[in-house]
């Protein structure tokens, strides 16, 4: 009997696979290229340590099908991103969260809608209840509500909460967490734990992408597996 078959992991949806994936650096600087092969299942969190967060980055754009590979595909839920067409890559992406390393928070917009706008027209259910799914979130996380500020006159630490909820909202298939917990690490763990939990239980799929060796080594983070990034190449770590 095969060693998959004993496995629990290796018999889960497969969430996302990276086949012998390679993404170029920005302006083809080599040292911020990326090689990966990889597969999350459904129920994984999977801890990623880059040293540059730009790899981390480069990663995180492949893994929502918004940067084309050099070489390799990249499937999430069977689908290769590359294959499909934007009408579909786009509405595909309705099931993708993701906390951006700098935030991508549109200006014209106050944070109240640059939370709902990536779900506002990907989704059949109401605007109301959107809107009350982010609310709870957003107490979860240790905000009074959906904040109607503008990020440049927000707090780091608000807005980083609210990266978080926009990151979960609509219960999606796969989320990329690029450094989350950047300035807030203790005030917004246990929220995102127990978020995080609840999001694998409802077979979700986790990547979380970090530059802090002690977030990567932090013995509370309920992590499948923990990797690594070095010389261009996405490696195990332990």
């Amino acid at each position: 009997m095969s060693a998959a078959a004993h496995d629990p992991i290796a018999q889960r949806e497969c969430v996302l696979a990276l086949e012998r994936l390679r993404v170029d650096g920005v302006d083809g600087d080599p040292g911020s290229a990326v090689q990966a092969d990889m597969r999350l299942a459904a129920g994984e969190i999977v801890l990623v340590h880059v040293a540059r967060p730009a790899q981390g980055s480069l990663l995180a754009d492949a893994c929502v099908g918004v940067l084309r590979p050099a070489q390799g595909r990249v499937r999430f839920l069977g689908q290769d991103w590359q294959a499909l067409s934007l009408r579909e890559a786009n509405a595909l992406r309705a099931l993708v969260g993701r906390v951006f390393y700098r935030g991508n928070w549109l200006d014209h917009l106050n944070i109240r809608d640059n939370v709902l706008l990536p779900l506002m027209h990907h989704t059949t259910r109401s605007s109301r209840a959107l809107i009350e799914e982010a609310q709870g979130l957003a107490r979860q996380f240790g905000l009074p509500g959906l904040p109607d500020g503008f990020a440049e006159f927000s707090e780091r630490g608000d807005l980083q909460r609210a990266a978080c909820v926009r990151a979960f909202l609509g219960s999606p298939r796969l989320i990329v967490l690029e450094h989350p917990t950047a300035g807030i690490f203790e005030q917004v763990l246990p929220a995102l734990v127990r978020t995080l939990r609840a999001a694998c239980e409802r077979g979700a799929a986790v990547l979380w992408i970090t530059p802090s060796l002690s977030v990567w080594h932090a013995p509370m983070l309920p992590a499948s597996r923990r990797l690594r990034i070095a010389r261009g190449m996405l490696m195990g770590g332990e």
